[in-house]
């Protein structure tokens, strides 16, 4: 099972010092991303959208990091929008494209392959073009000949897509504000600042890991196989988000999903190895026959196997424990080191006001999901979202998901921005 350190946590050497390249500084501007991006915006003449007739469709390319941009303008977009809006990660692009549609292409150096073909190939067949990249790149080179909408990164969270999300997703939001495919108003976005603000603050290094909710769900993820489950659409992208994150910057895999539709697949994993009743049932004869091995158990009697009063022996219980239990014959020397235990992070949105029939459902749902895993030993954690429009919550869910997948990083003893084998991966594929 992975060793966190949570001394390391709150060592604000050792987490520079695993920190190259200052991932946790990045995070902590994503508000000062917004409001610079909000100006960036405006002086790249983003008013120009709203000045043309609206478009037929709206298409968006971005990959790895800033795939995340095009999943939030979907999402954002399906209840109001009057236009369909879709996401593409890379050519072909759909033979209905031309000059009635807008494409959207996202790429912080402006040198990744798929948005750059696709914007290519876009301004060939005369659509629109919104690009959001570095200014001295190919993909700002490709909209200004096209006489599209070039808006530049600016200086903030550079170093990765994955800490510059709000870089490249304020330009798209207002641009599709203005275009009257979702509300992005400057309120709004100046909202979605703030909150990001007060969750660095919150997330900080310098507050003690016991304290930092970020840090807390850190050392609870680094003790299981995890699942991230969000209870609705918002919470599905953001958990899309965190399953990245701990994949890429904490290099634990993760599997995701959304309810409804994910309620059957996530609960049937409560039955496998990972829990505590998953299976053979742990306390059993047959069980207990198996995994003594070579021991000779001929002359043992049959209440040597009976499982004792409740079944399974206790053990003290953390928060999310859900009462695991522990198998009574369990013996590390000979059967080695417990397997690590599954966990669930639910991603919760803030309550519906007022609450409606199908919110109503939709948290009944959820709590059933919450209470059956407990039941079965999965070690439960949470993260709920506070009140806001929505693409606030969705920042409330964003920022601590990215804290806690870079202190796990941290604590693990790796570098959150630095994989030799991506390194390597890069290398073998020029």
């Amino acid at each position: 099972m992975p060793y966190i350190d949570e001394a390391l946590l709150d060592d604000p050497d050792e987490l520079a010092r695993k920190d190259s390249r200052e991932t946790l500084r990045a995070l902590a501007s994503a508000g000062a991303q917004v409001r610079e991006a909000m100006t960036l915006t405006e002086e790249a003449g983003i008013d120009r959208l709203a000045r043309s007739e609206r478009p037929r469709s709206v298409l968006v390319a971005a990959i790895g990091g800033s795939s995340i941009v095009a999943e939030v303008l979907e999402l954002l977009a399906e209840p109001g929008s009057p236009v369909p809006v879709q996401a593409r990660r890379n050519l072909p692009l759909p033979g209905w494209v031309g000059p009635m549609d807008l494409v959207v292409a996202v790429s912080l150096s402006g040198r990744a392959p798929g948005p750059l073909a696709v914007a290519a190939e876009a301004a060939r067949r005369g659509a629109m073009l919104l690009t959001v990249g570095a200014d001295d790149s190919p993909l700002a080179e490709v909209c200004r000949r096209a006489r599209g909408v070039h808006v530049g990164v600016g200086s903030g969270g550079r170093t990765s897509s994955r800490t510059a999300l709000w870089t490249l997703l304020t330009p798209v939001l207002i641009g599709a504000d203005r275009l009257g495919l979702l509300e992005a108003s400057p309120d709004m976005v100046v909202g979605v600042a703030d909150r990001l603000d007060t969750r660095a603050e919150e997330f900080r290094p310098s507050s003690d890991a016991f304290v930092n909710p970020a840090k807390v769900l850190a050392v609870q993820l680094a003790e299981t196989v995890p699942v991230v489950l969000g209870d609705g659409p918002l919470g599905g992208v953001a958990a899309a988000r965190a399953a990245s994150m701990l994949a890429r910057t904490a290099r634990i895999p993760a599997t995701f999903g959304e309810l409804p539709d994910a309620a059957s697949g996530i609960v049937a994993c409560f039955d496998g190895p990972y829990t505590a009743i998953g299976g053979r049932r742990p306390g059993t004869y047959d069980d207990a026959r198996i995994r003594l091995g070579d021991i000779d158990t001929s002359r043992w009697e049959p209440h040597h196997f009976a499982e004792p009063e409740g079944e399974l022996m206790e053990r003290p219980t953390g928060p999310g424990d859900g009462g695991r239990r522990d198998d009574l014959f369990a013996d590390p020397y000979l059967d080695g080191p417990a397997p690590p235990r599954l966990g669930l992070l639910m991603l919760r949105d803030a309550p519906a006001e007022p609450p409606t029939r199908e919110s109503e459902q939709a948290e009944a749902l959820t709590d059933a999901v919450l209470t059956t895993a407990r039941e079965a030993g999965v070690r439960v954690m949470e993260v709920q979202a506070e009140s806001g429009p929505p693409i606030v919550r969705l920042a409330d869910h964003v920022a601590a998901v990215d804290f806690a997948a870079t202190y796990l990083a941290i604590g693990l003893g790796l570098d959150p921005s630095v994989s030799p084998h991506v390194a390597d991966l890069r290398d073998r594929t020029r």
